[in-house]
């Protein structure tokens, strides 16, 4: 799998721009102290959190769940005090505790004021920004979100890693069928088992804090917690019909039949999405394979012989 660090990165950028170059045409952006143009970019700190929103009882998540291997994580392993996780995860010792898609907003409306949805990210969804919080080292499984918004993921506390795949590759990074997610470890990848890894393209983000990443409708991502700390995204509908639909059937269909399906039949079920996708991604490189093939052949005939005037035969 080649990662490509080259990335595209701006300090400032408006409206027009935004939208004719990465929105319409779905590419990924990173704008670099983005958050500092908000009150929230200063306000935001661990302790003003706290200060804020420190009683409230939020719903927590763990990432060593066992039943997260067979279908999205839907309800929350445990509950705890705001104040007591965020003191929790800035220690900067690894845990398994996450928090996400927390609507923290709701809870304290006065927050929104902060940092309202961005510019060049206003619609219909501009009102609604989810928090996630993570300790350092924590890794956030490579998936696609359910929904095939495109979020503006913008990072206040902390540094995270962020790798972006298009999902065009989907198929070659072996989707489970049903899910918007995949089992395979981008940290480790195993080429033996998952050889369609090897035709995979994808781009490496660093956040700082301040940073905000613009990931396009159906991009595939894979986070780590580089430190303890916290950001916030907003959602935009997706541009093409076709993201749109996947989105809906995502929700209202394939979410539900695989959740029945994982309690009737468990392991079995897994396994058989398994060898589904293994499918998907041997057809997958067999298309890649005679492409590339292809390109080949072409390039060689749209080559243009060359002649030296002194390989020409002599006439007598």
């Amino acid at each position: 799998m080649k990662i490509d660090t080259n990335i595209n990165s701006v300090d400032v950028i408006n409206i027009k721009d935004f939208t004719e170059n990465y929105l319409k045409p779905q590419k990924p952006l990173l704008i670099k102290g983005l958050a500092n143009h908000y009150p929230a970019g200063k306000k935001w700190t661990v302790d003003y959190l706290k200060s804020l929103c420190g009683d409230v009882n939020v719903e927590l998540f763990d990432t060593n769940n066992k039943n997260a291997s067979s279908s999205a994580f839907t309800t929350p392993d445990l509950k705890m005090k705001f104040s007591d996780y965020v003191d929790h995860i800035t220690k900067n010792e690894p845990s398994n505790l996450r928090m996400f898609l927390f609507n923290m907003f709701k809870c304290k409306p006065e927050l929104r004021k902060d940092f309202p949805c961005p510019y060049m990210f206003k619609g219909i969804l501009g009102k609604i920004g989810y928090m996630f919080f993570g300790s350092v080292n924590t890794k956030v499984r490579i998936h696609q979100d359910i929904d095939m918004s495109n979020v503006l993921l913008t990072q206040f506390h902390g540094r995270k890693r962020v790798v972006l795949i298009s999902p065009e590759y989907s198929d070659l990074l072996y989707r489970l069928p049903f899910n918007t997610y995949s089992l395979i470890d981008l940290d480790a990848p195993d080429y033996d088992k998952y050889p369609g890894l090897a035709y995979v393209e994808a781009s490496e983000y660093i956040l700082e804090p301040g940073d905000a990443l613009f990931m396009p409708s159906g991009y595939w991502h894979y986070i780590t917690y580089l430190d303890g700390g916290f950001a916030v995204s907003y959602r935009k509908i997706a541009q093409s019909l076709k993201m749109k639909l996947r989105g809906l059937l995502s929700l209202s269909v394939y979410m539900p039949f695989d959740k029945i399906m994982n309690f009737v039949f468990g392991k079995k079920w897994l396994t058989k999405k398994e060898q589904i996708a293994e499918l998907r991604a041997h057809n997958a490189m067999i298309k890649k394979i005679v492409e590339s093939s292809y390109m080949n052949i072409k390039e060689k005939r749209e080559e243009k012989p060359f002649y030296s005037s002194q390989l020409r035969p002599r006439h007598h």
